[in-house]
């Protein structure tokens, strides 16, 4: 049986956790605090509940997948398994801690895979005495959903490393694309600052949220509107990839937009504070 170990049971956490136990894995989902895990349990017992009801996974495929999950409060849970995968918090200080702690306890063969959305790669492994088995594997929100799976190589992370998680994404149901490790990556890279630009439309006048996210929509052909999907998002995780693109890039193209920071200040942050370029109000 494979064995995978997630680390982080938030938003993403508990998404890659249910892709992978819906996919015949074993998984080790892991996060220090244990009101987490039970959220992320229920969370991810619902999304399965939501498949079966839709006819995509069949009758008693609920209890199949949580049976294939346990939780741990502690990193060595993760010493079994071949693929680990970070999802913890994007600060940097975090990650380097888990990566130095991983590289002790986990397998000698094991990739250690993080799912960062703008960290560097070639730093996160700098961090392990093995750098050439570490790698992005950067899924997006919300998982179970998404096609996407951006694989980032890291200076010196080898072909073999990159060849097997593309290989696991594919048997994931997943789309892999290839990248190398630059701020932002692609998806962030291209994707921030249409966001910044549209906040910039708003600050300067040129038209209200609504009016931006419709030309999008229907001269753009995207689903969702820039500034809906910066409150989808968050405005602050919006904030902080667009600071990372800006001093690892070091171009003004990138300077995050007076509004944006503003917003963020006021707590105004999208979905999960009720409130941002859209009003969210309580269920």
């Amino acid at each position: 049986m494979m064995q995978a170990a997630v680390i982080g049971a938030g938003t993403m956490g508990n998404g890659i956790a249910h892709v992978f136990a819906q996919h015949d894995w074993d998984v080790t989902l892991i996060d220090t605090a244990a009101g987490a895990l039970e959220r992320a349990t229920s969370t991810i017992r619902g999304n399965v509940e939501r498949q079966v009801k839709k006819g995509t996974l069949p009758a008693g495929a609920s209890d199949t997948i949580l049976g294939r999950i346990t939780t741990a409060t502690s990193l060595d849970a993760a010493g079994g398994a071949s693929l680990v995968i970070e999802a913890a918090s994007e600060n940097p200080t975090i990650k380097f801690s888990i990566f130095e702690s991983l590289d002790r306890i986990a397998p000698a063969d094991a990739v250690l895979a993080t799912n960062t959305s703008s960290i560097s790669i070639t730093e996160i492994a700098a961090h392990t005495g093995r750098p050439g088995q570490v790698v992005g594997m950067h899924f997006m929100n919300p998982v179970p959903v998404m096609q996407l799976v951006e694989v980032i190589r890291g200076y010196a992370t080898t072909n073999a490393t990159t060849e097997r998680v593309m290989a696991i994404a594919r048997e994931l149901g997943k789309t892999p694309v290839e990248v190398n490790d630059y701020p932002g990556f692609v998806a962030n890279r291209v994707l921030m600052p249409m966001i910044n630009e549209a906040i910039f439309c708003v600050m300067e006048g040129v038209a209200t949220p609504d009016a931006i996210d419709t030309v999008m929509k229907l001269g753009m052909a995207h689903p969702m509107g820039p500034l809906a999907l910066a409150d989808f998002i968050g405005l602050d995780v919006c904030l902080a990839i667009l600071e990372v693109l800006h001093r690892g890039l070091g171009d003004d193209k990138y300077r995050p937009a007076p509004l944006l920071r503003k917003m963020v200040a006021a707590g105004h942050l999208g979905r999960k504070s009720g409130l941002g370029f859209y009003p969210y109000p309580a269920k």
